[in-house]
């Protein structure tokens, strides 16, 4: 029975009348549960009786936080539980308890259980939002954290560090959480094996959604991590079952498994860009997992690194991903690593899995002069690899003669290394609980069992909403404007998320800079970009803020009315941190007279902002003294870049003083995939030129990880400049004329050049 301690008014009464003394007595000992009136959303809670309650908790204790809103709170949950009685915080009701702010919760004992707490609207100060140890040697032992939200509870500066549940002690569990739209540097989730305390710890992470992270853009963007480098050659003994990863795109690694006897078993992938990483650590089970990729791009599988790992029973199905976030990727070692570096895979095994419509499965990955060491004592037997529109579906780096091939079954357009180990077979298949089985005589091959798995519906909680984390244009309404500048202004400002402001031909002239901070689309009635022409008076026309994002279409931006001074622009990001990535879409427009003094570009991202996609096509830029789209800014060499994915089509760039495409992305780091250029059909003219050019090209990448840079023209300009470096670059050329102009420059010949 679960009842209330009566109020202070009231305990006198009580005192009166021994026999309800008695009784209270003895529901006391059960529960100790604070008032609990109802505070509205916007009013502020006050945890002193909650924090009364929890020190004179004993074991089988219940202590209520009241609904509410809680600001700025740092509560810490400490007490020993029993087994049969551990002691629960929660929530008045799950979902109504929110926490605000710079809040934080810490908890170290035995037997406890959290319950229904939410996170959002703010950041933690503390480097963890929830933390399983309340000093370095108060830790959590046999507790449980279930049912809590850490929602977009992101630090405004992206790249300062924080990690929102991190997991200490010994067999503690997290399971039913939601943890979705982490932005900024580190880790939505990890386990700490920092002191022996927390080694062999046998925790269970199950049955939590992890929701939409999006690309950071540099390392330290896992969404679980268990373990690190300086602790990997120990074992954990995690079980990581039936949780649901949903686009979980904030690097390379999904997963980082960092440590050693850990399983990972039912779990789902769904669109997720990245792999399960075996990045250190060692005898590691892989078992039963689902990756659907749904042809997304980048989105991987499983990859193999380090000692007597087993990777069995798993399926894989419309995985594009290559290199490091292929479908299955066994990688080359080091010899003699340091601790931090690449283990050579020995004594692992890849076996009985189904991989169908996917497009790599790269062996010896990763072979360079460092990491030379390749697989050994190590098989892949029984797999289905099945593709019928993609022939070259296995990358060989490296020596694999220390991998035993053997019952694997191809699609029969497969070009394959070797023979032995494979057959090509026409399969069938049919669609059972969501993945294709294969039948007849192959039904032995591939993934056998059970398609019992991690869904939406079984995991995270039943009550708190799921969002869609995307960036979306023409999802609000339809306006049309007319008028002048200011009738401009005002449209934008009342504008709301997904909106579409259609202008009529016409001149206007904006007085102020616009502030965006949702998506919007801004173009011209008609097709003729001409027939409307923007002037601003500012130094920025358009600034996009966290939550926003630009399209433009069919318009003239014309830059004559700007002030007098050195580095104006047309769009630019925020000038502080941004921790929401942002989309720029131009189409049909032209951008003219940008070059009343020096140094106006047209887009200028500030450090530590981060575009999914800039795209433009058909569009004209001419008489720009600065650069055209200027992303170089991430200057400390640390794998950090600006944009994600770059569209330059049918373009044409006319005497910019600067250069037309400045992406720089510096470092060794391997943990990201971008940035990634298409550069097509575009004509430069008199580009590059100006005696500011520092960089002395028209177009400059250095550090691009793929790009195709397609049929264009360059006359009179500086020279197209190719720094290759970062792992293996994919750089393709075809079709580019310099006869012109300065010749290609590039410091490696790792390019292709098709004719």
């Amino acid at each position: 029975m679960h009842l209330r301690p009566a109020s202070p008014r009231h305990r006198h009464h009580l005192l009166t009348y021994l026999s309800l003394w008695f009784a209270l007595v003895a529901i006391l000992l059960t529960s100790c549960e604070v008032p609990s009136a109802t505070a509205a959303d916007d009013e502020i809670g006050d945890l002193t009786e909650v924090r009364q309650a929890i020190a004179s908790a004993t074991a089988g204790s219940t202590i209520t936080i009241p609904n509410g809103t809680y600001l700025d709170e740092e509560l810490i949950f400490q007490g020993t539980g029993t087994v049969d009685n551990p002691i629960t915080l929660q929530a008045e009701t799950p979902g109504q308890v929110v926490f605000t702010g710079n809040s934080n919760l810490r908890m170290s004992g035995q037997h406890l259980v959290l319950r229904g707490l939410v996170f959002r609207e703010g950041f933690t100060q503390v480097g963890e939002v929830i933390s399983l140890r309340t000093s370095k040697n108060e830790l959590c032992n046999d507790c449980r954290v279930t049912e809590c939200v850490v929602d977009n509870y992101n630090n405004p500066e992206r790249f300062e560090n924080d990690i929102w549940l991190v997991v200490y002690g010994k067999r503690n569990r997290v399971d039913h959480c939601h943890l979705t739209g982490k932005r900024n540097l580190g880790v939505t989730m990890a386990v700490r094996l920092n002191s022996e305390a927390s080694q062999e710890n046998e925790h269970r992470i199950d049955h939590n959604y992890f929701g939409p992270r999006p690309i950071l853009g540099s390392n330290g963007g896992e969404t679980l991590r268990i373990g690190t480098s300086h602790y990997s050659m120990t074992n954990s003994n995690t079980l990581v079952e039936y949780n649901y990863f949903d686009r979980c795109n904030g690097e390379h690694e999904i997963i980082s498994n960092k440590s050693g006897q850990n399983t990972f078993r039912k779990n789902t992938f769904f669109e997720c860009q990245g792999t399960l990483t075996m990045r250190h650590g060692n005898e590691t089970l892989v078992e039963d997992n689902f990756f659907f990729g749904n042809g997304k791009s980048n989105t991987g599988g499983i990859r193999i690194i380090n000692e007597s790992q087993t990777v069995r029973n798993n399926y894989g199905e419309g995985l594009t991903g290559y290199r490091f976030r292929g479908a299955l990727v066994i990688m080359n070692g080091v010899p003699n690593s340091p601790i931090n570096r690449y283990f050579q895979v020995i004594n692992s095994a890849a076996n009985n899995n189904t991989f169908i419509d996917c497009d790599y499965v790269q062996l010896a990955a990763g072979s360079d002069e460092e990491r030379s060491a390749t697989p050994k004592d190590t098989e892949m037997k029984n797999n289905i690899f099945y593709n019928t529109e993609k022939d070259d579906l296995f990358t060989v780096y490296d020596d694999v003669s220390g991998i035993t091939f053997a019952n694997n079954v191809v699609s029969p357009n497969v070009k394959l290394f070797q023979q032995e180990g494979f057959s090509k077979q026409s399969l069938d298949f049919v669609r059972e609980d969501g993945i294709l089985v294969a039948t007849g005589d192959a039904a032995t091959m591939g993934r056998q069992g059970s398609t019992e798995r991690a869904t939406l519906d079984n995991t995270g909680v039943s009550w708190y909403e799921r969002n869609d984390e995307a960036i979306n244009f023409h999802t609000g309404r339809r306006s049309n404007v007319s008028g002048d500048g200011d009738d401009l202004y005002d449209a934008l400002l009342a504008a709301q998320a997904g909106d579409v402001l259609t202008l009529s031909p016409g001149t206007y002239t904006v007085r102020k800079t616009v502030m965006l901070h949702h998506p919007v689309t801004v173009r011209g009635a008609g097709p003729d970009p001409g027939a409307v022409r923007i002037f601003f008076e500012r130094p920025t026309l358009f600034a996009i803020e966290n939550g926003g994002a630009l399209s433009l279409r069919n318009l003239t931006i014309d830059g004559a009315e700007a002030p007098d001074y050195s580095g104006n622009s047309v769009v630019r990001t925020s000038r502080y941190s941004m921790v929401e990535n942002y989309k720029l879409l131009l189409e049909n427009c032209h951008f003219v007279d940008l070059d009343v003094n020096h140094s106006f570009n047209v887009l200028d991202a500030a450090k530590s902002t981060f575009a999914d996609s800039i795209v433009a096509r058909n569009c004209t830029f001419s008489d720009v003294s600065g650069a055209v789209f200027a992303l170089d800014k991430e200057t400390e060499d640390r794998g950090i870049y600006g944009v994600e994915n770059m569209v330059v089509e049918s373009c044409t760039f006319k005497n910019v003083g600067k250069t037309a495409i400045d992406l720089y992305r510096g470092g060794g780091d391997e943990s990201t995939f971008g940035p990634i250029l298409a550069l097509s059909d575009s004509e430069f003219s008199n580009v590059g030129n100006d005696k500011r050019n520092k960089v002395g090209a028209a177009v400059r990448i250095h550090g691009v990880q793929y790009a195709e840079i397609f049929e264009n023209t360059y006359a009179k300009s500086k020279p197209l400049d190719m720094h290759l470096s970062v792992g293996e670059p994919v750089i393709r050329l075809r079709g580019n004329d310099f006869s012109q102009s300065e010749k290609l420059v590039s410091n490696s010949d790792a390019y292709q050049v098709i004719r």
